[in-house]
């Protein structure tokens, strides 16, 4: 479909029956790039994810219109039509993968997943399922402990090395294949997610197979990248695999790469959001008393605390009524009320769009604020995080972040901090894009409740 775009709309060669060798082609590449494989393997199906395979598929493509040019196209291939059927391709591609995933999951019910693992770990887990709209329900949690047989050593020292073993005051805990797949059937479960427990390898490895015998998907929780993120360099050891930490400090080529596309990124937004902004501005000064923008001093990189600009949302002098209203607070840490009665009719609507944040373009363009980065605190909120947590002040707050993205004002202020340590833990310009496109529906989906 991409290269008959770009053909009807910048080419004059017509296409030549060669052209159909360019299809199988295609899926062989897809196949060999694991664009059919992902999606038995995650919860999340998300075509974001898959864009960097995506913009590969599309270079080959194009690299192979340009040598087969006249095979194909019945024409030489200017670099116009190139950059085009690339562009084309790769949009074209990504929303029909997102619309073939949406049709499907709208037909299938969602998939259930059963949790092997301790009460802490499964209430996280369940807390993020309700907090969106997942194509999957996490049905019942199974101890570690009910699936598990504790045997005397000395009746496997013939049988397992009890290095490989969990020992326990003389006993070995070995995975108990049968519990398992009675388990599976009775929650009817597709998918097998085990947490983090003292099992040992062994163990684990016949927990995972009795999961595939029953013919059940399977994921792992490890509790580890709950600490170091998921970007980690693998670092094999011929057979043994280290896992290399990243520092959490940015190189200075880092910086200067993240601030010029914050630069770029905000004055490009500046443009082309002006006339809304100058509209918005008429609305709060015709709709309330009071300044058109709200100003507060907030805590940003290093702990240099700064003041940021928003639209003004709420009553003038709304600040002084903050602890009256207290005793509605409904955030843990944070301090956020739903229906909060400062808010003004055209605030109400400028929060639920989230375009009472556009002003903060302004502290991206002073280099105070980041397009994407941790949620900046007030001062009271930032003075409840201590010690080590306070890494995440190493990069620049942001307009949006993970926070944002991952239900706002619902998401307890420690599990806020984790996931901005993850951020900064796990900084490239490609999360930041990634973050900015799931920032885009995030609006569309609050604006439309």
């Amino acid at each position: 479909m991409a290269l008959l775009a770009t053909v009807a709309i910048a080419s004059p060669d017509p296409l030549t029956p060669f052209t159909l060798l360019l299809f199988p082609a295609l899926v062989a590449a897809a196949k060999i790039l694991g664009l059919y494989e992902g999606d038995d393997q995650r919860i999340r199906k998300t075509t974001v994810e898959e864009l960097p395979r995506l913009a590969q598929l599309g270079a080959l493509l194009v690299l192979g219109i340009w040598l087969g040019d006249e095979l194909l196209i019945g024409g030489p291939a200017g670099k116009d039509q190139a950059l085009l059927l690339g562009a084309v391709f790769i949009v074209g591609s990504a929303l029909g993968r997102r619309s073939a995933r949406t049709l499907t999951n709208r037909g299938r019910p969602p998939e259930r997943c059963l949790f092997v693992g301790d009460e802490l770990s499964y209430d996280r887990l369940q807390s993020i399922f309700d907090r969106h709209d997942l194509p999957a329900d996490l049905v019942d949690r199974v101890p570690i402990a009910d699936l598990v047989d504790r045997v005397p050593i000395a009746d496997l020292v013939d049988r397992v090395p009890i290095e490989e073993t969990m020992v326990d005051g003389g006993f070995v805990g070995t995975a108990d294949a049968d519990a398992l797949r009675e388990v599976i059937a009775r929650a009817g479960a597709h998918r097998l997610i085990i947490g983090p427990h003292g099992l040992s390898n062994a163990a684990t490895f016949e927990l995972l197979e009795a999961a595939r015998a029953a013919g059940t998907r399977v994921s792992l929780l490890p509790d580890m990248l709950e600490v170091v993120g998921s970007s980690v360099d693998f670092d094999d050891l011929y057979g043994v695999t280290l896992l290399g930490v990243r520092h959490t400090t940015l190189s200075r080529s880092s910086q200067r790469l993240k601030r010029a596309f914050d630069f770029a990124g905000a004055a490009l937004v500046l443009v082309a959001t002006a006339p809304v902004m100058a509209a918005i501005a008429v609305a709060i000064r015709r709709d309330s008393p009071g300044p058109v923008l709200f100003r507060q001093w907030r805590i940003g990189r290093e702990g240099e605390p700064f003041t940021i600009f928003k639209f003004r949302t709420m009553v003038d002098g709304a600040e002084t009524l903050k602890d009256s209203l207290r005793n509605l607070n409904e955030a843990e840490g944070l301090f956020k009320i739903q229906h909060d009665p400062r808010i003004t009719r055209v605030g109400r609507w400028l929060r639920r769009s989230s375009l009472d944040e556009l002003p903060q373009i302004f502290n991206v363009l002073l280099g105070q604020m980041s397009l994407v980065g941790p949620r900046p605190l007030v001062g009271d909120e930032d003075g409840r995080i201590l010690g080590v947590r306070r890494g995440r002040l190493r990069l620049t707050p942001g307009m949006t972040g993970q926070w944002q993205i991952s239900g706002g004002a619902r998401v307890p202020l420690e599990d806020m901090v984790k996931l901005d340590h993850l951020y900064v833990s796990n900084w490239t310009l490609w999360g930041d894009l990634k973050i900015l496109l799931r920032t885009v529906p995030y609006m569309l989906a609050r604006s439309s409740q």
